[in-house]
This record gives structure tokens, C-alpha cells and sequence, in this order.
């Protein structure tokens, strides 16, 4: 794949949180230089970011309950809806692992569609840590989050033991089926890992590495 078709799957991240103003403005400005898909930024600078990509067709998404997905569903709600009021286009959530772990798929599953719902219609993405799981949670994830009504389901946080795998992609990718959105976020760094995740499946890409990959194509 060239520059271009790689930069419209791309989802430029920056979730650090060391994060400041002039970070995010570089963000934003990359992203239109590299005509990226989107940037994914933590919900404080939703706003900032709206605002740098105003009438660049770039979209801007953020992270609720991230990264540990363990806290209370009417928080992770919450930031849901102030990622909404600020400029979110697209929400990316934590799911409960632990509850997932234990077998708990009603909560799971009802805090999804909760969250779901707090996206006021905003395509929402399930991340579900996927270096925790075995796959018969992986499975249980993917099929709770299509259920929930939920848009994508993806692999990492970035922030656990691992990132993402084109097995887990591929994996992930035959439970949703084909119309159901997958992204690969974490350790994608270079072209080859960029093209081996969606050759396996993945149609988004989460990375920070995004321009290295662009320039990299540039040859």
C-alpha cells in the first residue's frame, strides 16, 4: 500500500500524559499534512483538537475509561458525553476486563450499551486489551460489543503488557464478520506492521508512529 492508502485508516494517537497544547496542535497539524483518518487524543483536549481541525474532514477521537477500564460505568458515561459536548466524533472505551474475566457478560453488555447510548450516535470502539484475554474471551468481547450496538471492536490501550497482533486481528475479525469495524492499536511502528494489520483484517489503525509510517512510504 502507498502513503495515501495507509494515511486513510490511520488514527494519529497521542494519549501520553505528558501531553501538552503544543503537542496536540503538532498532532492536529500532521494529521492534515499526512491526510490522516483521524487523532485520538484523552478528553481533555477534545476541544483543542476540534478546533485545530475544524473544516479538515479530519475526525477527532478520544478514550473513556482509559486505560484500565475498571472504573464505574456512570464515569466512563460521563466522559463519554463531555467528549460529545466538546467535538468528539468517534469514542474509543475500556471494557471491563476483570468483569469480562469472571464471566460477567451482563454487566459487561449493559455497560456497553450505556456507553453506547451516552455517544449520542457517535461510532463507538470497544478496546478490549486483548494480551489479558484467552480467546475464548476475546470471542465472548467481540460478540458483546456487536450486540451491544457498539461500531468496532480494538485490540489495546497501548499501556498493558503488549499491543496488537495479526492473529488477535484476524481473530477478532472473523467473530465480527466483515461489516463490523476492527482496529489495531499498539506497537504498530513501521509500514510492514501497518500493511500486516489490515491485511489481517484490521481497518483502522491507532498509532503514534503515524507520520514514520507516512514518511516511510514516502520513500
Amino acid at each position: 500500500m502507498n502513503s495515501r492508502q495507509i494515511a486513510l485508516h490511520v488514527e494519529y494517537t497521542l494519549l501520553a500524559p505528558e501531553a501538552t497544547t503544543e503537542d496536540v496542535e503538532r498532532l492536529c497539524r500532521e494529521a492534515r499534512e499526512c491526510g490522516f483518518f483521524g487523532v485520538c487524543v484523552n478528553g481533555a483536549w477534545v476541544r483543542r483538537a476540534r478546533e485545530c481541525l475544524t473544516g479538515s474532514g479530519i475526525a477527532v477521537v478520544s478514550v473513556a475509561g482509559f486505560p484500565l477500564g475498571a472504573m464505574s460505568t456512570a464515569s466512563k458515561c460521563s466522559e463519554c458525553e463531555n467528549a460529545v459536548s466538546d467535538g468528539a466524533d468517534e469514542i474509543d472505551v475500556v471494557l471491563n476486563i476483570g468483569r469480562l474475566l469472571q464471566g460477567d457478560d451482563r454487566y459487561v453488555l449493559q455497560e456497553l450499551c450505556e456507553i453506547v447510548r451516552a455517544a449520542q450516535g457517535r461510532p463507538v470502539k470497544v478496546i478490549l486489551e486483548t494480551c489479558l484475554l484467552g480467546d475464548d474471551r476475546k470471542i465472548s468481547a467481540c460478540r458483546l460489543a456487536v450486540e451491544s450496538g457498539a461500531r468496532f471492536v480494538k485490540t489495546s490501550t497501548g499501556f498493558s503488557r503488549s499491543g496488537a497482533t495479526t492473529a488477535d486481528v484476524a481473530l477478532m475479525r472473523r467473530t465480527v464478520g466483515p461489516d463490523f469495524g476492527v482496529k489495531a492499536s499498539g506497537g504498530i511502528r513501521d509500514a510492514g506492521s501497518a500493511s500486516a494489520m489490515l491485511a489481517a483484517g484490521a481497518n483502522r489503525l491507532g498509532t503514534s508512529s503515524g507520520v514514520a509510517i507516512w514518511r516511510e512510504l514516502q520513500g
